[in-house]
């Protein structure tokens, strides 16, 4: 293995900045892989990871599963429901929902909750402000608190959604204040706080201003009408043309 080097990198005004190259955790050896249509890929997502953490030994058969949807505060839709709305077979929705319902007995998960399952996968940084603006872009009625239908909702779009989808969901993320638009100041906060969560154990080595270099050149690319804001149209357009965004679509299950 090459020794770390100090020599940086420029940024390349992917939507996740020079984090591809850097591995999650030297300790655990975990690295960033390209999203598969598989367990394998499902269970690399932090959200799956804790969810299924608590999950119950399998062998209850799918009557067992359709009986624990009553059993909770806040029931979910039915399963072939969920099903239709997402890219998860029955069964995985099943083996989501015991592990949803066992951490989380009331249906609904809240931001600190977020912050908890954060601070568990990324103990190098701090991952407080990233996990902050992940749950407020799953809480997709902004009551503060998410149901297990937009919690699986989110995962499907993340994990195995079109490009298309993808990039609809990054957006909402980075337009913090939901206004339709993204600013620098947004982009910056995200950035910010994506690399807070990374730590300082990351290679190549970030500088300071990594992440406000990252958004000057994101901004080059996507402000085509230089009005100092990204419009929705402007962030598809661009995204999909741009190979270095395209490539950095493909780590988003890394940081979700």
């Amino acid at each position: 293995m090459q020794p770390t080097s100090p020599m940086t990198k420029a940024s390349d005004g992917s939507l996740l900045g020079d984090l591809g190259h850097t591995p999650l955790s030297k300790k655990e050896g975990v690295k960033w892989q390209r999203p598969r249509l598989s367990r394998q890929a499902l269970m690399r997502c932090c959200l799956v990871k804790w969810i299924l953490s608590s999950t119950a030994p399998q062998g209850s058969d799918s009557s067992d599963s359709e009986l624990e949807l009553s059993t909770v505060r806040h029931q979910p839709e039915g399963l072939d429901q969920l099903q239709a709305q997402t890219k998860f077979t029955k069964k995985e929705l099943q083996s989501l929902y015991r592990g949803f319902k066992n951490e989380c007995p009331t249906g609904l998960v809240d931001e600190d909750t977020f912050k908890l399952i954060y601070a568990q996968f990324f103990p190098q940084g701090d991952a407080t402000t990233y996990a902050h603006f992940l749950f407020n872009a799953f809480d997709a009625d902004g009551n503060g608190a998410i149901h297990f239908e937009d919690f699986v909702v989110g995962l499907s779009i993340l994990l195995r959604g079109t490009v298309h989808e993808k990039l609809k969901w990054a957006f909402n993320l980075y337009d913090i204040n939901k206004d339709g638009y993204i600013t620098k100041e947004e982009m910056l906060a995200i950035m910010k706080s994506i690399y807070d969560m990374m730590g300082r154990h990351t290679y190549p080595i970030l500088r300071e201003d990594a992440p406000a270099e990252h958004v000057e050149r994101f901004f080059e690319k996507m402000d085509r009408n230089q009005d100092g804001v990204v419009t929705i149209e402007e962030f598809l357009e661009t995204c999909q043309k741009d190979e270095n965004i395209m490539s950095s679509m493909q780590l988003f299950e890394n940081v979700i």
